[in-house]
């Protein structure tokens, strides 16, 4: 009899236990439930709410992770993107904006100009927003303002703009594209036209007037028969050699021309061009020095160009230096890895102004030939950068008026 007492009060207490925490449990879910704002009967869809949210969750990181992945090949493609809101407030830039702005940071949120710096990118986008059209054009980057950061000012960008649709916010998209190398390109063969025109018609004026002039009177003194043959044989010559050298760029500049590629001993290549060059030093005071170890040096490229490049270089420093006292030296060193050939003078030199376009076709920084004086063609400097060039090497200029000037170029050698 005590047994079945002490049992049934220990199950009331166990009960009464188990009636206080469901209680406790309960009070626990309806305060849940209507922190998510329903009512305490409908405290049993708390779980189906718990799914739901869960099922959002899931949904919001499958749509973050699309957009992780469609910004990273956004930011593999060479074009800048850019996408801005009515406003022309910036609301994405890909990494390639930045790189082509040369900007460490493009900001979300504030205005395109600020960015940019150029109105005529702003202005392009607002005509295709305002006109609901796509708009293309090439513009010309303006000059930033001083501390502005870097200066894209000269450079050619093509723009891209177009409308966007409400439903994905409204605004416009903008796509920029650098092409300065293209359109230098495209100006260089302009100018190449032009100079070569020129270059051209000036000696065949010259020879046609005087083929006239012998036609007219072809009873003319000896003499004047005889300096008009001579203009005409200079000139022609001076045709001859612009054609030649217009050829040879050309050549250079082809990439389906290969070189000729053969080892050379390259002291006997600039002693050959010395000894060419020997009767323009007639009767001055001037020479040519060579300084190459004792086998001469030995390289493996196109022959035929590397005696255009000695003739160039050596020609240039006897015909700018007339007063007395030219020394040329012609000089290589072999190392390891790289071969150093130097062409120097210590003639009047190249005024600094002048050093960054000595490279250029036509250019002539030396306007004060004589009449008699045959000008250069103004190719042979550029021939030689191509030259050195496909030979995989580069040519450096430095240049100490009256002092010394040096052509220094650095060619890799091939493993033996």
């Amino acid at each position: 009899m005590t047994l079945s007492l002490l049992l049934a009060l220990l199950l009331g207490a166990c009960l009464l236990a188990w009636a206080r925490r469901e209680k406790y449990w309960t009070k626990r879910w309806e305060s849940a439930a209507k922190t998510l704002g329903l009512k305490a009967r409908n405290a049993d869809q708390l779980l189906e709410h718990a799914a739901a949210l869960l099922r959002a969750r899931q949904q919001a990181e499958q749509q973050s992770e699309q957009r992780r992945v469609f910004e990273s090949l956004l930011d593999e493609i060479s074009q800048g993107l850019v996408l801005v809101d009515d406003n022309l407030r910036i609301r994405y830039a890909n990494a390639p904006l930045k790189k082509l702005l040369h900007r460490k940071e493009i900001h979300a949120g504030r205005p395109l100009i600020a960015e940019v710096r150029d109105h005529q990118i702003s202005d392009l986008v607002q005509e295709s927003i305002t006109e609901k059209r796509h708009t293309t054009r090439r513009i010309q980057m303006l000059p930033s303002d001083v501390g502005a950061g870097s200066n894209l000012g000269g450079r050619y960008f093509i723009i891209e703009a177009a409308p966007l649709g409400a439903d994905v916010g409204g605004g416009a998209w903008l796509m920029l594209q650098d092409v300065t190398e293209s359109a230098m390109t495209e100006q260089i063969r302009r100018d190449f036209v032009a100079n070569a025109s020129h270059e051209l018609r000036t000696p065949l004026t010259l020879i046609n007037g005087y083929i006239e002039m012998l036609q007219d009177d072809a009873s003319k003194a000896p003499a004047a028969m005889k300096r008009s043959l001579d203009v005409m044989e200079k000139h022609g010559k001076r045709i001859a050699r612009i054609i030649e050298d217009m050829l040879a760029i050309s050549r250079l500049e082809d990439a389906s021309s290969s070189l000729n590629k053969e080892p050379f001993n390259v002291k006997a290549c600039a002693k050959d061009t010395a000894d060419h060059l020997a009767p323009m030093l007639e009767g001055r005071d001037a020479r040519i020095e060579l300084s190459f170890p004792k086998d001469g040096g030995r390289l493996t490229g196109d022959r035929f160009y590397w005696d255009q490049v000695f003739t160039n270089l050596i020609e240039n420093s006897i015909k700018e230096n007339t007063k007395p006292g030219l020394v040329i030296r012609v000089s290589g060193e072999w190392l390891e890895s790289e071969c150093i050939l130097k062409v120097s003078d210590n003639g009047i030199g190249i005024p600094a102004h002048d050093l960054p376009f000595v490279f250029k076709r036509f250019y002539r920084g030396n306007k004060h030939h004589s009449s008699t004086q045959i000008k250069g063609t103004g190719l042979g400097l550029s021939i030689v950068k191509r030259a050195v060039e496909a030979h995989g090497g580069k040519i450096e200029l430095t240049s100490s008026p009256g002092i010394e000037t040096t052509f220094t170029m650095r060619l890799p050698l091939q493993p033996a």
